[in-house]
């Protein structure tokens, strides 16, 4: 298992139905682990395996939600 930790920057996200939107989105993805959004900081943190899901996966996830990953 190759786990990591990245962080993104995504903007548009705005109030809670937006960090529970992108928590769902990404979180539904196999080989994640774990999701934090800071709203105020326009970052989202997420624990996964990158064995098993990619970071264009969890940008993907994050962009069909309608937020700009930077």
């Amino acid at each position: 298992m190759a786990k990591e930790v990245k962080t993104l920057n995504v903007e548009g996200m705005s109030c809670s139905h937006c960090e529970n939107s992108v928590k769902k989105a990404v979180g539904a993805l196999g080989g994640v682990e774990s999701v934090a959004v800071d709203l105020k900081g326009k970052k989202v943190t997420i624990e996964f395996d990158a064995e098993k899901v990619s970071v264009g996966d969890i940008k993907d996830a994050i962009e069909d939600q309608g937020y700009d990953v930077k």
